[in-house]
């Protein structure tokens, strides 16, 4: 389910440069993947996700998921999570994340991460789906 919610996230990249890809590092500074135009790659390069609109689907083809402005939804549509500004909780209420510019916290406040070149949405696609 937190791969899903990761992968639901993760696809709501729009106006991302073909040409440019922005990487996602874990706390240890290793790279986890990249983002190149619509599509998601993990750290060996073999793409784990794509964006077609508000729709998120894994390298398969399987719909992971949508986000509709703040909500968070499975792709058998039930409510997966909430984005509040920096903040992104689950369907009970509870946060799992925040987003400080570049850094990326779990709910506990513990740095799990960094984007390099990635906007607020994308980090959290990327939080909710393929983390």
């Amino acid at each position: 389910m937190k791969h899903t919610l990761a992968v639901l996230c993760f696809s709501v990249l729009l106006g991302i440069s073909a040409a440019q890809a922005q990487r996602m590092y874990d706390s240890s500074g290793r790279q986890l993947g990249r983002v190149d135009a619509e599509r998601y790659y993990d750290a060996s390069g073999r793409q784990v996700g794509r964006i077609d609109g508000e729709r998120i689907y894994d390298g398969s083809g399987r719909q992971l998921g949508r986000i509709d402005g703040e909500r968070v939804y499975s792709a058998s549509g039930q409510q997966i999570g909430r984005i509040d500004g920096e903040r992104l909780y689950s369907a009970s209420g509870s946060q799992m994340g925040r987003i400080d510019g570049d850094r990326i916290y779990d709910g506990s406040g513990r740095q799990i991460g960094r984007a390099d070149g990635l906007r607020r949405m994308q980090i959290i696609i990327y939080f909710f789906f393929f983390m």
